[in-house]
Parts: structure tokens; sequence; C-alpha cells
């Protein structure tokens, strides 16, 4: 058997004449052995989940759904479910410190399913001292008297129906806090759990999964050739707008977002950008050959104050391979990129350039930055796979003249010795520093050069300086104060999530340099741009920050050291 599976895996990526017929003899050969190993069914797993998002033809598509839609009734896989936790399998169970608006969700979904696991949770004890602020006041006759531990009177208070996860979620979400204030209490805690597999009672469906992971929403595009294997496809892949681009109706907005927040979890990941995701702004960029990208932004309580951060999912035939996370402004973007395990080795440089393609098509961005750690900067993984490398021959380039020293070195080294490799230690030092790529001229004035903390600071001085420890006061102050700087009359018309992106803006407002000598239509244009911060799309606030030069270059002042 172990023979079959090194030959599906040999065989998984070839998509030439007989290859989709001896991919379905090797598939029907294992579906119904039991493999001995639980490595066994987890590389059938991933070599049925590749092929799910890269099938050759309708026949093998139809047989590779039905073995992942039977995969958690296999024999072998109930022998080895302890073995395979936390591998996203369906069927096994998912140990996770989830954050609290994950929990939240996961509680609200599942509340059958969640369970906290006592055995790894290190602070027992505080939350058995918060307990008297989760409950009822008059519970505290009980509890300030009878010492128990935490998980005995959790057993106690809960109910027969809800787990213990459950619960305490419940009760947290029961408080009368902000939100920001909640999760930082909750988060605390660090409170581990459990998700056990199955249907929830509520929804009926799998408890978060890859095997079933998938948008139905997407077609299927069959693929008839060779993977586009090869750097050279990325400049291209990079300059070319989506084919299409599709606003979604709230139902399948809402199916985007869960799907998005499911690939996480299976994978024990948590992004605020997939948790906090706002239906009215998320769209689907079609780039041809089965390729899509979900883009989503945040709802504008979790926008930030400059940069627009953004996250965007990749579907392969509706599977989720992999995710950006992007942040933008200055028409620039930081790109974070993830290829999930699975679909590693294959058209990495290809979907990348889609990637930025879609980012660019989005923001318009025209430089694109890649953080350090994304490159091996206290990042074991990034560094042992070489990723620095990666981008370099991509294109992109640091700015630091050490680093371009230490580059200039490496590469003469791999001229004069053409198998020398960059040691571990070499690449570190090569990725401390971010690396740009420029579609034009380079420029400074672009996202990780630009000193967001120095404008941060600029503004946390010019509110200390006038109001001191009362901040509140003095955030009502600058919203009339930014008002009048800028002609605004009325804020009547504004939408809730305008309003709130004006009264963070305010104070940005009031620290900026010399806008009294702008003109009306400037000042008018930047009450628009506040605007955008807080409207449907966080996109058009990019849009139009990058238009508008004066206030770009006034922001851009504030930067300065």
């Amino acid at each position: 058997m172990g023979n079959t599976l090194k030959r599906l895996e040999a065989l998984k990526g070839c998509y030439g004449a007989g290859d989709a017929e001896r991919k379905g003899e090797l598939l029907r050969a294992v579906e119904n052995r039991v493999l001995s190993r639980a490595t066994e069914v987890s590389r059938l797993h991933e070599v049925l989940c590749f092929l799910r998002a890269y099938p050759d033809d309708g026949t093998l598509l139809e047989q590779v759904e039905s073995m992942l839609e039977g995969f958690a009734l296999r024999k072998d896989l109930r022998r080895h479910r302890e073995a395979l936790a936390n591998s996203g399998i369906v069927g096994v169970v998912t140990y996770y410190r989830f954050f609290w608006f994950t929990a939240l969700w996961l509680a609200q979904r599942f509340p059958d399913r969640l369970h906290i696991d006592w055995v790894d949770f290190d602070r027992k004890g505080l939350l058995e001292s918060r307990l008297p602020v989760l409950m009822p006041y008059v519970e505290r006759l009980a509890l300030e008297e009878i010492g128990l531990p935490a998980r005995r009177w959790i057993e106690r208070l809960k109910n027969a129906e809800e787990t213990d996860g459950a619960f305490v979620v419940r009760r947290f979400a029961a408080l009368e806090a902000k939100e920001f204030v909640l999760e930082k209490v909750y988060e605390e805690l660090d409170i581990p759990y459990r998700l056990e597999p199955g249907p929830g009672l509520l929804q009926g469906q799998e408890t978060p999964n890859r095997s079933l992971a998938h948008y139905p929403g997407s077609p299927i595009v069959f693929q008839r050739g060779p993977l586009e294997l090869s750097r050279k496809s990325f400049p291209g892949a990079l300059r070319r707008p989506p084919v299409a681009e599709k606003a979604l109706s709230p139902a399948r907005a809402k199916e985007l977002i869960d799907l998005a927040r499911e690939a996480m979890i299976a994978r024990q990941r948590d992004l605020d950008v997939f948790i906090h995701a706002d239906p009215r702004d998320v769209r689907l960029l079609d780039c041809g050959r089965g390729l899509q990208f979900a883009c989503y932004g945040t709802v504008p309580a979790w926008r930030q104050v400059l940069d627009s951060v953004y996250g965007f999912l990749i579907l392969k035939n509706g599977v989720p391979i992999g995710y950006f996370l992007t942040s933008s402004l200055f028409r620039s973007s930081e790109v974070a990129y993830n290829i999930f395990d699975t679909y590693r080795g294959g058209e990495a440089a290809y979907v990348y350039g889609r990637g930025l393609a879609m980012v660019r098509h989005v923001f318009g961005s025209d430089s694109f930055v890649v953080d350090p750690y994304q490159m091996g900067h206290e990042n074991q993984e990034a560094l042992k796979s070489g990723a620095w490398w990666f981008y370099y021959k991509l294109g992109f380039r640091p700015h630091d003249p050490d680093v371009l020293r230490l580059v200039e070195r490496e590469l003469g080294k791999m001229k004069k010795t053409p198998r020398h490799r960059s040691s571990i230690s070499t690449l570190e030092k090569l990725s401390a520093v971010e690396m740009f790529l420029h579609l034009g001229k380079p420029r400074e004035d672009v996202l990780g050069i630009v000193s967001r903390e120095s404008i941060g600071f600029r503004v946390s001085d010019y509110l200390a300086e006038r109001f001191g420890g009362e901040r509140e006061r003095g955030v009502k102050a600058c919203e009339r104060e930014a008002a009048k700087r800028l002609g605004l009359r009325s804020r009547r018309g504004f939408s809730a999530g305008e309003r709130l992106a004006w009264s963070r803006w305010a104070p940005l407002v009031m620290t900026l340099p010399r806008v009294e000598r702008w003109s009306e239509k400037n000042r008018r244009a930047m009450v628009e741009v506040g605007r955008a911060k807080g409207g449907r799309r966080e996109s058009d606030f990019v849009r139009l920050f990058d238009r508008h030069r004066p206030l770009r270059r006034a922001v851009l002042e504030l930067a300065k050291p």
C-alpha cells in the first residue's frame, strides 16, 4: 500500500495523456483498504485535497469528492483519530486557544462541540477569580463562600445541554463592556479548547475542516495541461487585471466569510480580517483557469486609522488553497502570502503574481512590500524554506545598504560555486529588513518606510498637551474643531460608520500642518476621504486618500522622525 501512495503522490501533479485514468485506478486501489499508519491516512487525504483543487476531468472529480465526503467514516481514520488530531481532517479533534471573537463564533454555531481542554489550561485560578463578575449578583452568595475549583464550579453553573466552553463564552458575551475591553479581559485567560468533530446541533454541518471546504459558487475548470511552475510566469501574471469582478449578495458574502473563518480554524490560525469581515465589502475576483480571490474588508469599528487592511482567500475551483493579507496606502501595499501546505510546490509564483495583480486592481498600488517575518525574521519555517530567495528571484529588493552588500557577497559565492546555499544565519541577516517591488520608479514614500508610529506619536502628543487624561473630552472637541477647520457644517447625513471614522480622524485632522492654506475644494475633499474610512468599502478610502496630494504631503510630513 505504501508503494501505491507513493505512486499517487508522484502522479498527482501530472496532467498528460492517460494520467487521469491512472490516478483513478490508484484511488480505487486505496479507497476501501484499511491503511496501517496515521501518516498514510494523512498522505491519502492530502492527495485527495490537491486533486479536488486541481482535477483532471469530471470523472476524477466525482471520485475524489465521493472519497472526501466519506473520509470521516474510514476505519483507519477512526483508529488513528488521536494521532491525527489538529490535522484539519474531517472527523478529528481540533485543539486551539481560540481568540475571543473566534470562540464566540464557534459557541454560537457549535455550542455542543466546544469544550475547555482542562488538562492544558494553566490559568484556571484566574478564571475562578472572575466567576463572580460573570454571574448574576445574587450568585455571589455561593461563589464567594464555597471554595470549588473552576472546573467544578462551571459544571455546577451550566445546564446539562451546554458544554463548559459554550457556557464560559456565553457568560463573557453577557458582560456589559466595550468589545475592545471584553476581548482583552477574555484573552488574558488564554483558554485552551477542544473542538469535537461532527455536525453541530444548530447548523447541522460539520465543524471546520479541510476535507470538505469549498465555495459552491465557483465554476470548475479542469486542469488540461501542465501546472504553471516557472517563475517566468510571475511578471505577466502581475500585470493582468481580473477577468471579472463580482459583488455578492449578503447570503453569498456570508458563505465566503464563513469559509474563510473555517479555513483558519481548521489550521489552528486566527485572522482578524476574516473574523471582522464586513458582508457589504466582500467581492469575488475571477482570474480564469478556476483561480479566484475572495476579497474581504472589515467592519468600520475594526479598521485602522490610516492604512486599510484587507484579506484575500485564494480559491482554486472553489477550494481554499491559501490567502493574502494586505495593508494599503500611499499607492503601496504590504503583502503577506501563504499557500497552505497541501498546495505548495505547485504554482506558487504564478498565484502570487495573480494575487498582487488583484491587490493592484483593488487599491491602485504600484509598490509592494514584504514584511521581514514573511521572509524568515523570527520565522523558522520561512528560514528553512529559503523564502527570502523566493521573493528576491521575483524581483523584490531590500533598500538597506548593509543587506544589499550581503546579497552581493552571496550572489558572488553562488556564481563561483553553483551549489552554494545561504546558511540559516545568513538568511536571518537578509530577512531582517523589508523587501520592495516597484512597478515604476523606486520610491521612499511607501509603507514599510513611512513611519506610522511617528504619526501616532504626533497625534498623541497633541492630545496630551491639550487634554491630558481627559481624552474623551479631547476627541469631542477635536470633532467640532476639525469640522470647522474643513468647513463641514453638519454631519447629519453621515452613517454610523462614517461618524465613527470622523471621530477617530478628527485628532489627526487637528494635527496636520497648514490645512488652512488648502483650497476650499481640497478641504471638502478631505471630508470625503474621512467619510470613506467608515463607508461601505474601505478600498474607496485608499483611492481617495492617494489622489489627495495635499493630504498625502501633510501626513508624510507628520511621519518624519
